[in-house]
């Protein structure tokens, strides 16, 4: 049974026509104009248009990020959720828009911001927004200096946004109530406003520290009523940290050699008790700090240079980093196979 073109993103099942797929799923807009399917009509979600790249963009988010299987779990569901209303849009079945306001809660480095960008562009899939961009602030970017000064800054932010995300990362800053004459509770008022007057225009995500952000919407129960969505973002573990750090050094077109991957590892061990550690992103800092390593040893090896040389990470370049040094201990870095 092949499938007949249909405005709205789906193809109609019909027996003997041509499956011919377009290229670009048309406006959700035009779908909105279209008399509303016959009763017996029947739509295959498969072929929903949108749906390849709702599929391109969540197969993204997993080669991305390793782990956060009940993060990626809620996006599709919200995928699930978006997709169906589509459906009972085109027989017709008017409902509510659904609410895409979020919170992001976790620690630094958790992939809260990747997930945001892949979300928006999923939500643009789907006709949700109008653009698949997210527009990042902090309370610096809402909170004015003096009286006047937050309103017409919250609105810029805001205007930024439209048709998009707006981000609002450690939104927990906005509040601080040892302070009677601070700014932030104007824009949280204004957010107010503008997340219901402007559900089919604007989507926010709020994102912190999970303790923090807990206060934050006890504090301003109006806003947690208005989030419908909330996502929480684990530490990675040091196995995941460790797949991390691999997808990191091949997608820069290097390699741990078997001395330099056992090395890292040890290097996590380590890392992971340390103050400030800050997930993918030490991990990737850790990395950096490893080719910076690697291009002085290459450097000072003063003989012409293989392939081979300058994509291999040895463990030298590995337990030169203050980590170990900081130990006291001597660490016995064999020659690396290069040199």
């Amino acid at each position: 049974m092949a499938a007949e073109g249909s405005a709205g993103g789906f193809r109609l099942v019909r027996p003997g026509v041509t499956d011919v797929r377009p290229s670009r799923p048309p406006a959700l807009e035009q779908a909105a104009t279209e008399e509303p399917l016959n009763e017996d009509a029947l739509l295959d979600l498969s072929l929903d248009l949108a749906g390849h790249d709702v599929a391109e963009t969540l197969a993204a988010l997993d080669a991305e990020l390793i782990g956060l299987a009940n993060v990626k779990e809620r996006v599709r569901e919200i995928a699930a959720l978006l997709m169906i209303d589509r459906a009972r849009r085109r027989f017709g079945l008017e409902s509510s828009r659904p609410t895409m306001h979020m919170s992001f809660t976790g620690g630094p480095g958790t992939g809260k911001t990747t997930v945001a960008m892949r979300m928006a562009q999923m939500l643009h899939a789907l006709g949700y927004i109008r653009k698949p961009k997210v527009h990042t602030v902090t309370r610096d970017d809402l909170v004015g200096q003096f009286i006047g000064h937050t309103a017409p800054k919250t609105k810029e932010a805001i205007a930024k946004a439209a048709g998009g995300v707006l981000f609002i990362d450690e939104a927990y800053y906005l509040f601080r109530p040892e302070n009677e004459r601070d700014y932030g509770q104007e824009v949280i008022e204004i957010l107010l406003q503008e997340m219901e007057n402007e559900r089919a225009n604007l989507v926010v995500i709020f994102a912190g520290y999970p303790d923090r952000m807990d206060r934050f919407f006890s504090a301003n129960p109006g806003l947690s009523s208005r989030v419908a969505h909330h996502l929480e973002f684990s530490d990675y573990t040091h196995d995941e940290l460790l797949g991390i750090a691999e997808l990191m050094v091949a997608g820069e077109n290097f390699r741990f050699d078997a001395d330099a991957h056992a090395a890292f590892a040890e290097y996590l061990t380590v890392r992971m008790t340390k103050p400030r550690f800050s997930n993918a992103r030490s991990v990737r800092n850790a990395i950096d700090r490893c080719r910076l390593r690697q291009a002085k040893r290459l450097v000072e090896a003063a003989r012409p240079l293989s392939k081979t040389d300058l994509i291999t990470l040895c463990d030298r370049d590995v337990y030169g980093s203050s980590v170990f040094t900081d130990l006291g201990q001597e660490v016995n870095a064999a020659p690396c196979p290069t040199d």
